[in-house]
């Protein structure tokens, strides 16, 4: 048996703060989640007085039932796996070509290309101008305009342009050309087949973004059919803080406002848990390209 090692005292008192440390941050990541999650099942008179602070008081299942019931929370739902599917396809149509050839060193222009692309990180033209854009090209209240203007992230393509210089190497492209591959049978037929890690990881960085992205939605759509389920979300909050600070109103309003508020209140925890669910279902599928993808840079480069 080899000799134990044993823990010096500085050691110990390492272990010691690290473990609390550990814990501390566990409580102060786990706490609004559990909250989040018996608030869906409270009573919501209880949780708006304080009474529910960790577990579910009164359980009830009312506010799941409104939520399968509420027509414009499933049209939301529908429409932000749409967004969030088509967008994240267009993504990676744009950002990995565009990777790869900034990544060709037979490419000319590509450095000069690469500081316009980087350019664009620093500067941009605005909120204005990029609406005055969008509205001239006639993707207002379209479904173009959730997917269209963010079709590509320069970061995401910098990215994917070193994964290609670090995984692909240069004799397998110099093969391939011998062979009579060309530049575009190359990509797909070989270059996308070995880069599964870092197609992962873009499509999870880019998933999560179109579905929790809400700014767009507000600014270019006003046909609440094309609404996300994240500006659902958003209306059904807006409505619970109006009617809870509305005053000098009468009495058949306050009590219609104090309606609506009892029913935000019920049903706004649980759409933050249906809303989360489809990301926690596929991260565990996406995890291990996830982590290595990420490693991929610091173990080559």
């Amino acid at each position: 048996m080899g000799a134990v090692i044993k823990e010096t005292k500085a050691d110990k008192i390492f272990n010691i703060f690290n473990i609390s440390f550990l814990f501390i941050a566990l409580v102060v990541v786990l706490y609004p989640l559990i909250y989040i999650v018996s608030a869906s099942v409270s009573d919501p008179s209880q949780v708006n007085s304080g009474e529910m602070w960790l577990l579910p008081k009164g359980f009830t299942l009312e506010g799941y039932k409104l939520i399968f019931e509420n027509d414009q929370i499933w049209r939301g739902y529908l429409n932000t796996i749409f967004y969030t599917v088509l967008g994240t396809l267009i993504n990676l149509a744009v950002t990995l070509p565009a990777a790869y050839a900034l990544a060709r060193k037979d490419f000319v222009g590509r450095g000069f290309l690469t500081g316009l692309f980087v350019l664009t990180m620093f500067f941009s033209g605005g909120l204005i101008p990029t609406y005055l854009l969008v509205k001239d090209l006639g993707l207002i209240d379209t479904v173009w305009a959730m997917v269209l203007p963010n079709a590509a992230a320069v970061w995401n393509i910098i990215i994917c342009r070193i994964f290609f210089q670090v995984t692909i190497p240069t004799e397998l492209e110099e093969s391939a050309r011998m062979d009579g591959c060309s530049n575009f049978k190359m990509f797909m037929k070989i270059v996308l087949p070995l880069s599964a890690p870092i197609i992962a990881v873009m499509a999870l960085f880019y998933g999560v973004g179109h579905w929790n992205g809400y700014f767009n939605a507000l600014i270019y759509l006003s046909d609440k059919n094309l609404y996300p389920l994240q500006l659902v979300l958003r209306e059904i909050l807006v409505m619970q803080e109006m009617s809870s600070s509305a005053t000098n109103i009468s009495e058949s309003m306050a009590t219609a406002l104090h309606s609506k508020e009892q029913l935000a209140a019920i049903i706004k925890y649980g759409v933050m848990i249906v809303s989360t669910l489809p990301i926690i279902i596929v991260y565990p599928f996406l995890q291990r390209y996830f982590v290595k993808g990420v490693m991929i840079g610091s173990l080559k480069g």
